[in-house]
Formats: C-alpha cells, structure tokens, sequence
C-alpha cells in the first residue's frame, strides 16, 4: 500500500526504516533520502511506525 504519493514510499519501506531504527515519520523519510512534502501521509506513517515499534 501507498503511504505518500509524493515521494512514491510504500508501507513496507516505512516499516523497513523503523526495524532500521527510525522513530518517526520524518526520520523514516530521511532514511530513505526524503522528506515529507504536503504532510498528509504523516499520520498515517506515525500509525505504521507505533504498530511496527509495539510488535517488535
């Protein structure tokens, strides 16, 4: 699934860079050589990041 349109980044990417040690949405990005644009994708990153961090 799709989690910013902007920079083409998936669910699995977002949850790659937290099993890499990324805390929030703008670390992951970052990770990735990005960074958020329109800031919609934000919450549902921070969705994808808690859920990732409670089962690890």
């Amino acid at each position: 699934m799709v989690v910013c349109v902007c920079n083409a980044i998936r669910e699995k990417d977002v949850r790659e860079a937290v099993r890499q040690g990324c805390n929030d949405p703008c670390s992951a990005y970052a990770a990735m050589g990005r960074r958020p644009r329109c800031g919609q994708c934000v919450p549902y990153a921070r969705e994808i990041i808690a859920h990732e961090r409670a089962i690890a």
